[in-house]
C-alpha cells in the first residue's frame, strides 16, 4: 500500500488522532508535550503515531494534510491543525466538545 494511502487509512480510522514526535509519555519536542497533555485534559482516549519511529509517514503527511510541522491533530477525519491551535480551541472550550463527540460516536459505532 502506498503510503499516502496509509496515512489516509490512519485518520479515516482514528477518531482523534495525533501525528507527534515520541510517545504521550515520552514526548520528544515541547510542541508535542502540549498537545498531549490538552488531549489527555480532554480525557477522552486518542490514537497517536509517533513520526520520529515512521519516517516515510514523517516525510509524507505534510503533503496529505497540506500542513507543514508537527504535531498534527486530526478529529473525524478533519485536520484541526499543529500545536498553537489545539492549545487555544482548549483554552477557548472549543476543543473538548469536539473530542468527546468524535469518541461518543465512536464508541457507538
Amino acid at each position: 500500500m502506498e503510503i499516502h494511502d496509509t496515512i489516509r487509512e490512519q485518520i479515516a480510522n482514528n477518531p482523534v488522532l495525533l501525528y507527534m514526535k515520541g510517545s504521550p509519555d515520552q514526548p520528544q519536542c515541547g510542541f508535542s508535550a502540549q498537545a498531549t497533555q490538552v488531549l489527555m485534559a480532554c480525557g477522552e482516549r486518542f490514537a497517536y503515531i509517533d513520526i520520529l519511529a515512521n519516517p516515510d509517514i514523517r516525510s509524507n503527511l505534510p503533503e496529505v494534510s497540506d500542513w507543514p510541522t508537527f504535531p498534527q491533530l486530526f478529529i473525524d477525519g478533519e485536520l484541526v491543525g499543529g500545536c498553537d491551535i489545539i492549545v487555544e480551541m482548549y483554552q477557548s472550550g472549543e476543543l473538548q466538545p469536539m473530542i468527546k463527540q468524535a469518541a461518543e460516536a465512536s464508541a457507538a459505532d
